[in-house]
């Protein structure tokens, strides 16, 4: 790790963190302008899962979003309060079953929100990439699957997901642990709160 990644403070590691969804959605806009893969309109199935896995790290921009929308603190004591993990508190469910909804601050989702639908990884096995996607838009589109699945093993480039994570780590690999995505979130706001509160202290010193 390099000594100006060691040096960042919580608000630099935010901004790092954009830049690396920035150069993720500039990598994926030929996979998704050509792979015809994209989510099913107003789909929120994967959002309505509470086992979301997410690490604090990729949601400190939206952490630091909602501090500056006067959000965050109000937020974090829902989220303490609440000790059931709960699906993603942005989604913004649509249906009953949770099923059709959107996300509520979709520009600030978080790394796992972004590579889901955009991104491959690897089989051990084979060597082969594989499309990270539902088994919804399995079963809908099978044969654009099957499609997509061959030329992103040829012509098409896409992503690769374990690339990104290995450089999410590289801004900070102890706030990369995963959680549920609630808790994640409620650990990235503690930490902009906390990280503000001190800032202001300094200020006024």
């Amino acid at each position: 790790m390099s000594d100006n990644l060691i040096e960042m403070n919580l608000f630099e590691k935010a901004q790092a963190v954009e830049g690396l969804f920035v150069e993720l959605e500039e990598q994926s806009k030929q996979f998704h302008a050509e792979g015809g893969m994209g989510c099913l309109s107003g789909c929120g199935f994967c959002c309505s899962n509470p086992e979301v896995p997410a690490s604090a790290l990729e949601f400190l921009p939206l952490a630091f979003d909602l501090y500056e929308k006067g959000l965050a603190e109000e937020l974090a004591a829902q989220l303490a309060a609440d000790k059931s993990k709960g699906v993603c508190v942005v989604y913004r469910a649509q249906s009953a079953d949770l099923s059709k909804g959107f996300c509520g601050n979709y520009a600030k989702r978080g790394l796992i929100c972004r590579v889901f639908g955009a991104s491959a990884r690897k089989n051990n096995k084979t060597n082969l990439k594989e499309l990270i996607t539902c088994k919804l838009l399995k079963a809908e589109r099978p044969e654009a699957f099957q499609e997509v699945t061959a030329r992103i093993n040829s012509d098409l480039d896409i992503p690769l997901a374990p690339a990104y994570y290995t450089r999410l780590k590289d801004i900070d690999e102890a706030l990369t642990a995963l959680h549920p995505v609630n808790e994640a979130i409620l650990l990235a706001l503690e930490l902009v709160l906390r990280y503000r509160f001190y800032e202001e202290e300094d200020n006024a010193s």
